[in-house]
C-alpha cells in the first residue's frame, strides 16, 4: 500500500509539469508534498517530512496569494 501512495505521489507531481496556470501547478505540487508526508510519517524521517511540508506550505502559500491577487486586480 505504501509503494502505491508513493507511486500515485510521483505521478501527480510529475503531472504538475503538463500544467500552464499557477494555480494547478501549485495545487498539485501541494498534493503530491502532502502524499509524500504521509509516507514519510510511517518511518519518521524527519529531513524529508521537513522538505515536504516546506515545499507544501510555499506551494498553498502561493496558490492563495496568486488567487488574491487575481480578486483584488478583479474588483
Amino acid at each position: 500500500m505504501l509503494n502505491a501512495i508513493g507511486w500515485i505521489a510521483t505521478a501527480i507531481f510529475s503531472a504538475s509539469y503538463f500544467f500552464r496556470g499557477q494555480a494547478a501547478l501549485r495545487g498539485i505540487q501541494a498534493a503530491a508534498a502532502c502524499l509524500w508526508d504521509s509516507l514519510r510519517f510511517d518511518d519518521w524521517s524527519v529531513p524529508v517530512v521537513a522538505a515536504n511540508v516546506i515545499v507544501a506550505a510555499a506551494a498553498l502559500y502561493s496558490l492563495f496569494a496568486a488567487s488574491k491577487r487575481q480578486i483584488s486586480l478583479d474588483s
